[in-house]
């Protein structure tokens, strides 16, 4: 159960970051409640994880699909650059969550 509370918490940590860019384009209150929401699940979720799953993994996966899903929905929805090296990289982190998770 533990690795789907860490799926759900770098989810919404996506979620949290999106707000976190409306929040530099329009301060609104959609805005702040986007980022509130998602940054207060995604550390809900996360510390459920973390309740069967060894901290550093689940840190460094919960961060590593932040960081794979940010750059997702930044290309996919802000204009951002989608340069095959960038693409690779991207691959790289991903490749080694799920590494963590077949050794954890």
């Amino acid at each position: 159960m533990g690795w789907f509370f860490l799926i759900f918490a770098g989810m919404f940590e996506v979620v949290g970051v999106v707000g976190m860019n409306q929040i530099n384009k329009a301060k609104n209150i959609r805005s702040f409640a986007i980022f509130i929401v998602g940054i207060v699940l995604s550390f809900t979720f996360l510390s459920q994880a973390m309740k069967s799953l060894p901290m550093g993994t689940a840190y460094a996966v919960w961060t590593g699909i932040g960081t794979v899903g940010g750059a997702i929905v930044g290309m996919l929805f802000y204009g951002e650059s989608k340069n095959w090296k960038r693409i690779v990289f991207i691959a790289m982190v991903l490749s080694a969550a799920v590494g963590l998770k077949l050794i954890a």
